[in-house]
């Protein structure tokens, strides 16, 4: 992995160039070991938070953390192009429109203890900006090689804050095109179900359950490409201890391998379906 300007990876991009890469400033990676018609996405596995923050942050390192993704990126690190943000959601929010991408309050309690210099406000959403930069220039010449492409657009949602049963994977599709899609995201839903977990964890599976695929990464690419189809896809931390911050690596490690299967299994699908 090297470290690369943004100007620089777009015009990697440009070439067909394979790489791995993080931006210079450290917000994101990219890694294209071939192009092909599919993208991995985790937006939200990141955990750094710039040091300028710290003293005016009201909330802890585990309270980010808790409303982070981890291992989101670990799940799907195996194939050809993974985009994945380094930088805590508290810093600002891949998955949140620039007008709300840097909070003020964060699940109903105040973030900073003084109001954030506008300075760094405007340093987080140049990140914000420059990662839609090349997330525009990666789509567009996977659109341009192969006309119909498919991003998984990974998260995980903290299941014991509800007080009802939830499924394990949630599948959210509120805005992508149910006529054209919608036979697509009944299959991927029906292969994670299908999912064997350790430890006697049951894979079930919903659409718009918990969550509604109302995030601005999936709604950028969808406005921006009538051919791409975004599967927000939310696994329920059952890989985790949400109110300890422990990971269960056996789990993590088991939904990697299943979707070294299942993903593949899921593009020929989607190619079948688009010719």
């Amino acid at each position: 992995m090297r470290r690369c300007s943004i100007d620089d990876i777009i015009g990697l991009i440009e070439k067909e160039a394979c790489f791995e890469v993080v931006s210079e400033d450290y917000s994101f990676t990219l890694k294209i070991d071939s192009y092909v018609p599919f993208v991995c996405g985790a937006v939200h596995d990141g955990h750094q938070f710039r040091k300028s923050l710290w003293d005016n942050c009201l909330h802890t390192e585990y309270e980010r953390w808790y409303e982070e993704d981890p291992c989101t990126k670990q799940m799907v690190q195996s194939f050809p192009i993974v985009i994945a943000g380094c930088d805590s959601r508290f810093e600002y929010d891949l998955n949140r429109p620039p007008e709300t991408a840097v909070f003020d309050t964060a699940w109903g309690k105040k973030l900073w203890k003084n109001p954030l210099p506008q300075k760094e406000r405007q340093h987080s959403l140049e990140k914000h900006s420059n990662f839609f930069r090349v997330v525009q220039a990666l789509i567009s010449k996977l659109e341009s090689k192969f006309q119909n492409t498919i991003v998984f657009d990974m998260h995980s949602y903290n299941w014991k804050r509800w007080d009802r049963e939830v499924p394990t994977w949630n599948l959210g599709t509120t805005n992508i095109d149910n006529d054209r899609f919608g036979d697509l995201v009944e299959i991927w839903r029906s292969m994670l179900e299908n999912m064997k977990l350790p430890n006697g964890i049951a894979s079930t599976s919903k659409i718009n359950d918990t969550f509604q695929g109302n995030g601005h990464f999936l709604k950028f690419i969808t406005r921006n490409f009538k051919n791409t189809l975004v599967l927000a896809t939310e696994i329920s931390k059952i890989y985790c201890d949400e109110l300890s911050g422990i990971i269960f690596p056996e789990v993590v490690r088991s939904v990697e391998d299943q979707l070294k299967i299942l993903i593949p299994e899921m593009v020929r699908e989607f190619e079948e379906a688009m010719t």
